[in-house]
């Protein structure tokens, strides 16, 4: 793996939450690293260049995206999936034929890029703890795409979290567990929260309770690094009202649950993959 400084000078087409979450952990971790990015309006390019970013406003500048990709050895696609073709097709003319194309839409494959630009693709999937450095994203190459254009990807998501290589097949399928995941995890926050007010706690504190509850559980999964059945199982005491709580829980066939709400999101997946 390369260190954060050797990275070469990196455009990022398109600055919202991914694009975003990207530049800040490049700003973090790699300094020195020359970074230009595009965004759609002048008043957010305004406020990039105020914090010291180079950026230009496509709205304002119909060559903006043309100057971030000139010279640049990783062009990182943060558009919206429907501009994706669209947008690499316009930048193929100026783009080093070397440079690496990174996408982080969600159902444009490689196949289609590839089709649109001929440079080496690698598609990502990230997901928004990479806001916060605190990611997972999962990253497939092209049939264009060596060790080293993976090496080059892994090196810069790791600036946002861990990464994870896999077959393009599996794409899909990640974006079901880590991409979705945040979602399940603060639905789940949500209704406990709601279970608390139930019970006589008002808003806040109920809030408080479940929150910090499920931050306070996740960093003991990690720093223990114990499998979670079992940190599970010394909470549950036998007889006791966690064993009650879990009974109702399993009662209600949770992994038939979380199994089918993985495998819609996977179906929706596979339907934005064909365009519908």
């Amino acid at each position: 793996m390369s260190a954060p400084g050797s990275l070469p000078p990196i455009a990022i087409i398109g600055t919202g939450s991914m694009g975003g979450a990207i530049l800040a952990g490049l700003r973090a971790g790699a300094p020195d690293v020359r970074v230009r990015v595009t965004t759609r309006s002048e008043a957010s390019a305004a406020a990039l260049r105020a914090d010291g970013v180079e950026a230009r406003a496509v709205e304002h500048d119909s060559d903006a995206n043309a100057w971030a990709v000139s010279g640049a050895g990783v062009v990182v696609l943060g558009v919206k999936p429907a501009q994706i073709v669209a947008v690499l097709g316009e930048l193929a003319p100026t783009l080093d034929p070397a440079a690496l194309v990174v996408s982080v839409a969600a159902g444009i494959t490689t196949a289609a890029m590839e089709a649109a630009a001929p440079n080496p693709v690698v598609r990502a999937m990230p997901n928004t703890p990479s806001l916060v450095g605190r990611g997972v994203t999962g990253v497939s190459g092209g049939a264009r795409s060596t060790a080293t254009h993976l090496a080059l990807a892994d090196d810069l998501f790791r600036l946002v979290g861990t990464v994870v290589e896999l077959p393009e097949s599996q794409i899909d399928a990640l974006s079901t567990i880590s991409g979705s995941g945040p979602a399940y995890v603060f639905l789940l926050i949500e209704e406990f929260t709601r279970a608390a007010q139930a019970m006589g706690f008002d808003e806040n504190v109920a809030r408080l309770l479940a929150e910090q509850t499920f931050i306070g559980a996740t960093a003991l999964l990690e720093a223990s690094g114990e499998d979670p059945e079992e940190l599970r199982r010394r909470v549950t005491s036998p007889k006791g009202t966690t064993e009650q709580a879990v009974g109702v829980l399993q009662g209600a066939k949770l992994s038939a649950l979380f199994t089918r709400a993985a495998e819609a999101a996977l179906a929706r997946a596979r339907e934005l993959a064909a365009g519908a």
